[in-house]
């Protein structure tokens, strides 16, 4: 299906000739009104005149297109922005393209020299980008085109003002990828070779008439184009060649040690170390580039351990290797609390005398003193804060990569109130992600050997993708999305200036939530409040709002953590309530950004106790699915038999083997939903994994693509499969 601009305003500034005619006359044969801009000055910014914009206006209107003529400077550039919205009443596209040269060595450079050159290509396609920038943030859509040039990235004689302009740009471009995004706007850049009266001055004749500027268009259209959702890039093209361009670093080399001066001599003799790019890392944003000096600095003052070999810290397909790492068991670990490690987490999460109901999580004399359940999480986060991965064999990772993705506790006891726990921790699984790895610990905490509680960390190895694994695991506990209505209850909890300075107490020590030096060098404005901090509130929320503050309800409790809080601001926590589960979002309630997501909490029901034989962590999936369809089906059975009449067989499989059997009789009476084979003879048999089951519930994987695949076997009557969605997506809404 071709591309069209139909609707779409376009302005093209230095739109005379060259590439800029080039942009103008391909979206206007697609269908865009089009602004033609040139100043129709010389190539070194001198003179002006309108022929050059008015010869293009006219070849796009002979052909049947629309266009307007535009002759003022991008200096000007609210009345370039102004041009648009005269004649076509909106702006769409903004390809910034304008420049001259004044090429001189640097020597010779003159102020002039230099000013022009910026006020021209920097300053002039900020002044034109700022005009236009409102009007595309208030219609939520935008697409922008900034002009860099081989010279800004690599460098060039004789070209140190156009060079330091043209990398300026794409700066600037970075930046407005950023702040555009939400509002749908964005910002890419290109570095186009191609014939022009700019690249007369450096290229030969021959090769400047082969580099035609009809090369490069096509790559501004897509970009442009709304189905495009590139945004942030640099690209170089010409000659019908289009490269992605990314920055690579080095594994660096860590040249102090705590206490002790660092001298040029220790890097003199790291030197080849420092530059040695063998598996190098491709950071793609400020937070992933300094995150890395700022963890390696915490452990510096931390006295932790610094990897001294850069090899060691490999990120690449030869850094993880799942086969060694999967079902290692790391050396156990010990945790010993009293009274008051319980009340400064209940304090870190912020519970407050000011509340009746928090007295007892708060004051060791109460009657009633017990341990948030939450803090299940703290007995078991040595996992992350002793290092305990760098033994792990296949884990050569950058381990300054690191960030906590996800969190699933469940609690098979409460928690005693002080004592001595032991976790024991083994690596579930390893996930090649792509751009990442994913690394699953399962972590069991026994109070001399009863099981109180079982962890599951899943933390995200950023750069440490590709390695050819698996990107999905029945190991894993998912997040769920929660219902597609109203929430059935919101409590908005704000959190003190020093809710981070205090949640610390509680083990984790980063300086990046104390610290403002080590928060700026990560790309935050002021210190962050700690992922599980956040998780903490949630938590507690749920457990007032549907379980009367009673941690003997409290079951288990999964999130992944989308974006951070800050200090100060307020947590608002959405619940939805589905039977015992709880499904929560959370969100900071000044900007409206999601901070937990797919999140749940489940409890026990009011008249149960805390199991005696709690199920396995990691159980199936599908039962919760299946416990939902049966709900339903008292709901709403003698509607489902009407419109499907047929008996259902499921047969669930993990690791290959069948782990569990249910039948939906929607057939019979009012339809029933029983575990187990049917009595007599299912209509349709479906056999399918669990991992596989959970996907297609959600609408990730199709089920004609599961069944082709041999994702998904069925035995009987194959057309009654085709009413599986009545039952799964109408019904089931999971």
């Amino acid at each position: 299906m071709s591309l069209t601009f139909e609707g779409r305003v376009v302005l093209v500034t230095g739109a005379g000739g060259g590439l800029g005619r080039e942009y103008a006359l391909a979206f206007a044969e697609r269908g865009a009104s089009v602004i033609v801009n040139d100043l129709g000055a010389d190539t070194k910014g001198g003179g002006k005149s309108s022929a050059a914009a008015d010869k293009v206006v006219e070849e796009i209107r002979a052909k049947g297109g629309k266009a307007v003529a535009n002759y003022d400077s991008v200096e000007d550039g609210e009345k370039l922005i102004q041009s648009a919205l005269d004649a076509f009443g909106r702006i769409d596209v903004l390809v910034n393209n304008a420049g001259i040269l004044r090429d001189r060595s640097f020597a010779r450079t003159s102020d002039l020299d230099w000013d022009l050159i910026h006020r021209v290509h920097l300053r002039g396609s900020f002044l034109v980008t700022r005009a236009a920038w409102n009007h595309m943030k208030n219609q939520k859509f935008g697409r922008i085109i900034m002009t860099t040039s081989g010279a800004g990235i690599y460098g060039n004689f004789g070209q140190a003002n156009y060079s330091a302009a043209k990398l300026g740009l794409l700066g600037l471009a970075n930046t407005l990828a950023i702040e555009g995004r939400k509002y749908n706007i964005y910002c890419n850049t290109i570095a186009p070779v191609a014939g022009s009266r700019l690249t007369e001055t450096v290229m030969p004749p021959d090769l400047v008439a082969s580099l035609k500027p009809e090369f490069v268009a096509p790559l501004v259209l897509w970009l442009c184009h709304e189905q495009c959702q590139e945004n942030g890039a640099l690209f170089e093209t010409g000659a019908g060649w289009i490269a992605k361009l990314r920055w690579e670093r080095s594994l660096g080399r860590t040249v102090r040690q705590k206490n002790q001066p660092m001298t040029p001599e220790a890097v003199r003799d790291q030197w080849d170390q420092i530059c040695d790019f063998t598996d190098a890392t491709k950071p793609t944003s400020l937070q992933e580039s300094t995150m890395s000096i700022v963890s390696v600095l915490s452990q510096v003052e931390s006295g932790g351990e610094v990897s001294g070999n850069p090899t060691s810290a490999a990120v690449s397909s030869s850094g993880i290797n799942p086969i060694e790492a999967v079902g290692t068991k790391l050396p156990p670990s010990s945790f010993s609390y009293t009274h008051i490690q319980c009340i400064l987490y209940a304090l870190g999460v912020g519970m407050s005398t000011k509340d009746p109901d928090h007295l007892r999580f708060l004051y060791e004399g109460h009657e009633d003193f017990v341990c948030l359940p939450s803090f299940g999480v703290i007995v078991a986060q040595s996992v992350l804060m002793g290092g305990g991965l760098t033994s792990v064999p296949g884990l050569n990772i950058d381990f300054t990569q690191v960030l906590h993705g996800e969190q699933y506790l469940e609690l098979y006891k409460p928690l005693p109130t002080s004592g001595t726990l032991t976790s024991e921790t083994t690596i579930a699984d390893v996930l090649d992600k792509g751009s990442g790895a994913v690394i699953l610990m399962d972590v069991k905490t026994f109070c001399d050997e009863e099981l109180i509680c079982f962890n599951q960390f899943s933390v995200f190895v950023v750069g440490a993708g590709g390695f050819g694994g698996k990107r999905s695991s029945d190991k894993a506990i998912a997040p769920l999305p929660p219902p597609q209505r109203a929430p059935d209850a919101v409590v908005i909890d704000s959190t003190s200036t020093d809710q981070a300075a205090l949640y610390r107490l509680s083990g984790d020590w980063n300086p990046l939530h104390i610290d403002p030096s080590f928060a700026a060098m990560g790309g935050f404005k002021a210190p962050i409040l700690h992922g599980l901090c956040s998780f903490g509130f949630a938590a507690r929320h749920v457990l007032k709002q549907f379980a009367d503050n009673d941690p003997s309800r409290f079951k288990a409790i999964k999130v992944r953590f989308a974006k951070p809080v800050m200090p100060g601001q307020s947590i608002q926590t959405e619940m939805w309530k589905e039977g015992n589960r709880i499904h929560i979002q959370c969100k900071v309630k000044e900007t409206d950004a999601v901070v937990l997501t797919g999140a749940y909490v489940d409890l026990h029901g009011a008249a149960e106790a805390s199991p005696e034989d709690p199920p396995q962590a990691g159980g199936l999936h599908s039962e919760l699915v299946f416990a939902e369809i049966g709900r339903r089906i008292k709901d709403t059975g003698s509607e489902l038999v009407k419109k499907v009449n047929a008996v259902f067989g499921w047969e669930i499989t993990k690791d290959g083997k069948i782990a569990a059997q249910w039948t939906i009789d929607l057939k019979n009476g009012s339809g029933s939903l029983q575990k187990g084979p049917h009595s007599g003879k299912a209509d349709v048999t479906i056999t399918v994994s669990d991992e596989d089951f959970l996907e297609v519930v959600q609408g990730k994987l199709n089920p004609q693509k599961a069944f082709f695949s041999g994702k998904l076997k069925v035995r009987g009557n194959i057309m009654l499969s085709q009413k599986l969605e009545v039952i799964l997506k109408d019904h089931a809404k999971l």
